[in-house]
C-alpha cells in the first residue's frame, strides 16, 4: 500500500504538470508539429520582405525568401540558389490558413509533370 506522502507528492506532481502544460497548449501562438508542414500556429506572418532576384544562374533555381516560425517569433530567412534538379520544380515555402490558424508548407521540390 502506497504511504500517504507518496500520493501527496504524485497528485502535487500532476497538478503541477498540467498547469505548466495547458497554458502552452491553449496559447493561440503556440506552435504545434504538423506530418508534412513545418509549423501551425495562430499567428499570421508579417507581410512578405520585399528581395531583388539576382540574374538567373546556370543549374540552379532561386529559392525565395520566406517568414520562418522560431522562439515565439516570425524570423525572416532570406531567397537563395539552390542547384537544380532534372525533372523537378522547386516549391517554395509558404503560409496558408488552416482551422482558423496560419500553418507552414515547408519548401520541396516536386516532380515535374
Amino acid at each position: 500500500m502506497m504511504s500517504r506522502s507518496l500520493i501527496t507528492v504524485l497528485a502535487a506532481t500532476a497538478i503541477s504538470t498540467t498547469a505548466v502544460v495547458a497554458p502552452a497548449v491553449l496559447s493561440p501562438a503556440s506552435a504545434q508539429t504538423a506530418m508534412n508542414f513545418g509549423v501551425t500556429i495562430g499567428t499570421p506572418p508579417p507581410a512578405p520582405v520585399y528581395e531583388v532576384v539576382p540574374p538567373p544562374r546556370v543549374g540552379y533555381v532561386w529559392a525565395p525568401g520566406y517568414w520562418h516560425w522560431e522562439h515565439e517569433r516570425h524570423v525572416w530567412v532570406a531567397g537563395r540558389w539552390m542547384e537544380a534538379r532534372h525533372g523537378y520544380h522547386w516549391v517554395p515555402d509558404r503560409w496558408d490558413r488552416y482551422e482558423g490558424n496560419y500553418r507552414h508548407e515547408r519548401g520541396h521540390w516536386d516532380r515535374d509533370g
